[in-house]
């Protein structure tokens, strides 16, 4: 059985006094329940405020990307290594946003991938179309691409750890949703080419999470879905109450 994950990511919002109050407030509303894996990935320079605020709770802690290298001279990355060392557990990758305006590609989301599972994080690998993709009716053909681009080169004992996020980018902040039926079958899609990639039990382990403008009011129907193991929550997931509540109503 699958236990459904719930990751926040705060993308460029709120500074370190911030993340505490908001993990504090977190932590108070749902930091003793277990029946949802929580996962809050604020900005970098909020990781040891969140961390600490997070003790004593069941809410992990996760990072927006990582540079692929263990150190060096690149400036203004972040390794593995160093996202470890701060208490996170998990990293986002390959985010559209990343995609769209810092020109990150299935090489470098695999790259990234393979040095996250290098240093123990738990990667969630961000795949989906844009608008113009979805009208011109090549969504399956951009997330096999996504998905066997990102995920080239890894083992099955690989896969244990990592989660997929299907995020329509049509529906990032927009305030459009996938309807339930329309996330589903991308998610089937997702679970069956896994099983092609790699079997069908490391298929029926893989999380598979569902991104795009995820609220309260659309939680429960779309996390019923038979594929659809969780949320990659943006906006909603900067208040605590918003949050929370997209928490309890997890199926």
């Amino acid at each position: 059985m699958r236990k459904k994950i719930i990751a926040g990511n705060w993308k460029m919002y709120k500074n370190p006094a911030e993340a505490l109050a908001l993990v504090a407030g977190l932590k108070k509303e749902i930091g003793a329940q277990s029946a949802v894996e929580v996962v809050v990935c604020p900005p970098f320079v909020d990781l040891a405020a969140a961390v600490q605020a997070a003790a004593g709770s069941t809410i992990a802690l996760g990072a927006q990307n990582l540079f692929w290298e263990t150190e060096g001279a690149f400036t203004g990355e972040i390794s593995g290594a160093m996202i470890k060392a701060s208490g996170a557990t998990y990293v986002i990758i390959g985010h559209s946003e990343r995609r769209q305006y810092f020109g990150e590609t299935n090489a470098t989301v695999n790259k990234r991938l393979k040095a996250a599972l290098a240093c123990g994080l738990n990667p969630i690998v961000c795949v989906g179309e844009n608008l113009a993709e979805r009208e011109a009716g090549k969504t399956f053909d951009v997330v096999k691409d996504h998905v066997t681009g990102s995920l080239a080169g890894l083992t099955k004992e690989d896969m244990k750890t990592v989660v997929i996020a299907y995020e329509p980018v049509w529906a990032i902040g927009t305030g459009k949703t996938a309807t339930s039926a329309q996330a589903q079958e991308v998610h089937k899609f997702i679970r069956d080419l896994l099983a092609k990639l790699f079997d069908q039990a490391t298929a029926e382990a893989t999380r598979l999470q569902y991104g795009g403008s995820v609220k309260p009011e659309n939680t429960a129907e779309l996390t019923a879905q038979p594929d659809i193991d969780g949320a990659l929550v943006g906006g909603a997931s900067l208040k605590v109450d918003s949050f929370s509540a997209i928490i309890r109503n997890t199926k």
